[in-house]
């Protein structure tokens, strides 16, 4: 069998769920308003924190980055693996979880990849809709300083585009994390209750985390969760250049790769002893 053929049934499935996803429309609107909302909640309390020049000297990002880095963070807040996949979860109470199991693919692999679709559908069009509020309308009504500014150069747009990608499959990897997780418990509730509040504040969607205390730099920069969008947003701005731009991304992608392996052990161990009822 040719790789292609192997492939076939993931891009399948990672396709199914993409497309399914983009139909709901009314839910990508509301979200994006919703993010609007706080985004400007949280670009004004920026403001007025920058706003003491005692406070602001000194600080490694300047007002018009940390605006920034808010619309992107609003606008790629759906990356965020703070929620295991309501599918799975749906799989797990109703029993059809056995179903995968008999299918003749890699069930981690099948789970990953309508994840990570699951996962893209919801984050393309509310970055398009916040990039084009942000970006476009804002400094149309004059108000360019509370814009959505451009990536630093040709090479920091290129860089942030990769990065981008190894987030998504990072917060794969993550919520892959998750859906076993929910497995064994059979309840998702409790265990997206304690990841929401991790996840938001380490990967840098509450606060940048260069804003964070300086002591705690290089353990918040060597965490997983940095990947997800601190990473990306620092080779936006250029802040990360040449050799510790290719360490961001080696960051990212190495996390990936230990998280799926974790993952599929993970799963593998719960599947074994899981017992699915009714009938």
């Amino acid at each position: 069998m040719t790789a292609h053929e192997l492939l076939r049934p993931y891009r399948a499935a990672f396709a199914s769920r993409f497309l399914q996803m983009l139909q709901y429309r009314s839910a990508a609107l509301a979200g994006f308003g919703t993010q609007c909302w706080w985004g400007g909640i949280k670009v004004m309390v920026l403001a007025a924190f920058y706003g003491s020049a005692s406070t602001a000297a000194g600080l490694p990002m300047s007002l018009t980055e940390a605006i920034t880095y808010t619309w992107l963070a609003q606008g790629l807040l759906a990356m965020l693996p703070w929620v295991g996949d309501p599918e799975v979860a749906q799989a797990v109470r109703t029993g059809s979880v056995a179903y995968d199991r008999l299918r003749p693919v890699d069930a981690y692999a099948l789970w990953y990849v309508r994840t990570t679709g699951w996962i893209a559908a919801r984050v393309l069009p509310r970055l398009a809709l916040m990039a084009a509020f942000a970006g476009v309308a804002l400094p149309m009504l004059g108000a360019s300083a509370w814009a959505w500014q451009p990536p630093a150069n040709a090479v920091a747009a290129l860089a942030f585009a990769l990065s981008a990608v190894l987030a998504l499959l990072l917060s794969g990897a993550l919520v892959m994390l998750l859906n076993v997780a929910n497995v064994a418990a059979l309840n998702e509730r409790g265990i997206n209750a304690l990841a929401l509040p991790v996840v938001v504040v380490f990967s840098g969607n509450l606060l940048p985390l260069s804003l964070l205390p300086d002591g705690w730099q290089t353990l918040l920069q060597l965490q997983p969760l940095a990947g997800l969008l601190d990473i990306p947003v620092r080779l936006y701005f250029g802040h990360l250049t040449g050799a510790a731009a290719f360490g961001g991304l080696a960051l990212q992608a190495g996390w990936t790769v230990v998280l799926v392996l974790l993952g599929r052990t993970a799963m593998q161990r719960t599947l074994r002893h899981l017992e699915v009822q009714g009938g």
